[in-house]
C-alpha cells in the first residue's frame, strides 16, 4: 500500500494509449530518471507494480500537488 501522498500521473505510449496511475513522488522521480533508457522499468503504484517498456513511452504528465475541490477559482 502506498502512502497517502500519491500523485496522479498519465503515461502516453506510441499508438495513442494512455495509462492513468497513482504513484508516490519517489516512484515518479525514479521513472523520470529511467526515461530515455531502453528496456523495462517497474513502477510501484497504488494498485500494485506495473512494468513499462521505456522505448514505447511518449510522455509522462503529473498533476500538481494542489488539490482541486469545488468549483471556485
Amino acid at each position: 500500500m502506498m502512502a497517502s501522498g500519491a500523485r496522479r500521473i498519465s503515461i502516453g505510449f506510441q499508438g495513442g494509449q494512455v495509462l492513468a496511475l497513482r504513484v508516490s513522488d519517489e516512484q515518479l522521480k525514479a521513472l523520470h530518471k529511467a526515461l530515455g533508457g531502453a528496456g523495462w522499468h517497474e513502477l510501484g503504484t497504488e494498485d500494485g507494480p506495473v512494468r513499462l517498456d521505456l522505448g514505447q513511452i511518449v510522455y509522462v504528465r503529473a498533476e500538481s500537488d494542489d488539490s482541486r475541490v469545488g468549483f471556485g477559482a
